[in-house]
C-alpha cells in the first residue's frame, strides 16, 4: 500500500502529497506495532517469533528505501528479543530436562579412538593419562557432560539467530548472546541441576556423579567464553563485556549434592539405628558386634569406596573433592556416634545389666575399628576415631 502510495506521490500532480502519506504512516505504524505487540505475546514457539522477527525486517527495510521512518520497528524488535529468549529458556529447560533424567549418571565407556575422538569432538577435555590408557576405557564424566555443553552451543547460537540483520553492532550482539547464555546457566540449568540432586530416589553413586559432571563443566566455562569470542570477534578485555556466570551455577550445584550426600547418609544410618533392639537387661554379652551395627559398618565402608571415583589428584578441585569424602565420613561417624550415645542415655533404658554394656562395647569398638582402618584417605592420625571418643568415655 504505501509503495503504490509513494509511486503515485512521485509520478502524478495533486493526488497525494508528502504531509499526508507521513501521517497516513504514522498511524498506521502505531496501530502495526501495537498489533505486532499483542500477538506476539502469546507466541510461545521460538521458531514462530523468529518467522515474526524476519518479516519485519523485511518489511521495515522495504520501507525504509522508499524514505519512511522505521526506527520504532527496530525498537519493537528488542522488545521481541526479550520474549524471544524467554521463548528459548523455556525449550531449553524442556530440553536439559530430557538430557539429566534419560542419563545413568556413569561414566562413559569408550571401546575405540573413534568413538572417544567423537566425544572429545563434542566437550574440550583432555587428560594426558587417560589418553595413555588402552582400550577400553571411561571417560570420568557421564553422558549429561557433553550434551549439556553442546546444547548451551546451540542455544547461542539460536541467540545469534535472532540478531542478525537488526543492525546492531558486534558489541551491542556479544552482550545480548552473554546475557541470554547467563540467564540459561544461573537460572535454567541451574534449575535442571538442583531439581535431580533433591529428587527423593537419587542415590549416592548419583550424587558423587553429579560433583564429577559440574566439577568438568565449571572448568569448561572459559570455552564457552571463546566460543561467544569467535562469533562475535568482540574480545572478552572489552570494557563493556559482559562476564558469563556459568561456574556460580556449576559450584551451586556441586555443594547442593555434597550437601544431599551428607543428609543422605545420616538418613540410612538412622535407618540401620531403627533395627537396634538392645536388651539391657542381658544377664550375657554376645560373642561379636550387633548384626545391625556390623551391616551398618559395611555399608559405609561400600559407600565410601564409591567416593574413589571422585575426580582425580592432579587438578585444582581434587582437593575439594577429598575434602567431600572425609567431610561426609567425618559426618557419618559423628553421627553414628551420637545416635548410639542417645540410644544409651534415653530415658527409657533406666537400669542395664553389666552383660548389655560389655554388647554395647563390642558395637562401639566396631565403630573404633572402622574408624582406624581409614575408610576415606586424607585423614591424619587418630583424628577419625576422635568421633567416637565422647561415646567411649561414657
Amino acid at each position: 500500500f504505501f509503495v503504490v502510495e509513494d509511486h503515485i506521490l512521485h509520478t502524478t500532480q495533486g493526488l497525494v502529497n508528502r504531509a499526508y502519506i507521513d501521517e497516513l504512516w504514522e498511524m498506521a505504524l502505531s496501530k502495526t506495532i501495537a498489533a505486532l505487540r499483542t500477538h506476539s505475546s502469546y507466541c510461545s514457539d521460538p521458531s514462530l517469533v523468529l518467522d515474526l522477527k524476519n518479516l519485519i525486517v523485511l518489511f521495515a527495510d522495504t520501507l525504509q528505501g522508499y524514505g519512511f521512518p522505521v526506527n520504532q520497528l527496530f525498537d519493537m524488535l528488542l522488545e521481541i528479543q526479550e520474549q524471544y529468549s524467554e521463548t528459548l529458556l523455556k525449550k531449553w529447560a524442556g530440553v536439559f530436562r530430557t538430557i539429566l533424567d534419560s542419563d545413568n549418571y556413569s561414566p562413559i565407556p569408550v571401546s575405540d579412538e573413534e568413538v572417544y575422538r567423537k566425544i572429545v569432538g563434542q566437550f574440550p577435555f583432555q587428560d594426558a593419562e587417560l589418553e595413555k590408557q588402552p582400550f577400553p576405557k571411561k571417560f570420568p564424566f557421564s553422558e549429561f557432560v557433553p550434551k549439556v555443553y553442546s546444547q548451551i552451543k546451540e542455544f547461542i547460537y539460536a541467540c545469534l539467530k535472532f540478531s542478525e540483520d537488526l543492525h546492531l553492532s558486534s558489541t551491542e550482539v556479544d552482550d545480548m548472546i552473554r546475557k541470554s547464555t547467563n540467564l540459561l546457566l544461573t537460572r535454567t540449568l541451574s534449575n535442571c541441576l538442583q531439581n535431580v540432586i533433591k529428587r527423593k530416589n537419587v542415590g549416592l553413586t548419583e550424587l558423587v556423579q553429579i560433583i564429577i559432571n559440574t566439577t568438568h563443566l565449571e572448568k569448561s566455562c572459559k570455552f564457552l567464553e571463546e566460543f561467544i569470542t569467535n562469533i562475535t570477534n568482540v574480545l572478552p578485555e572489552t570494557v563493556h563485556t559482559t562476564k558469563l556466570y556459568g561456574t556460580t551455577t556449576f559450584k551451586d550445584a556441586r555443594h547442593a549434592a555434597e550437601e544431599e550426600i551428607y543428609t543422605n547418609l545420616n538418613q540410612k544410618i538412622d535407618q540401620f539405628l531403627q533395627l537396634a533392639d538392645y536388651d539391657w537387661m542381658a544377664p550375657e554379652p554376645g560373642s561379636r558386634a550387633s548384626d545391625y551395627l556390623v551391616d551398618l559398618i559395611g555399608f559405609l565402608r561400600s559407600t565410601f569406596a564409591v567416593f574413589t571415583h571422585l575426580p582425580g589428584q592432579a587438578d585444582v578441585h581434587s582437593t575439594m573433592s577429598g575434602k567431600v569424602a572425609q567431610t561426609a565420613c567425618m559426618s557419618a561417624c559423628k553421627h553414628l556416634s551420637t545416635s548410639l550415645l542417645q540410644l544409651l542415655l534415653e530415658a527409657e533404658v533406666r537400669q542395664l545389666t553389666l552383660g548389655a554394656l560389655h554388647q554395647f562395647n563390642l558395637d562401639v569398638e566396631e565403630c573404633e575399628q572402622f574408624a582406624r582402618s581409614g575408610p576415606v584417605p586424607g585423614f591424619q592420625g587418630d583424628t577419625l576415631q576422635l568421633a567416637f571418643i565422647d561415646l567411649r568415655q561414657v
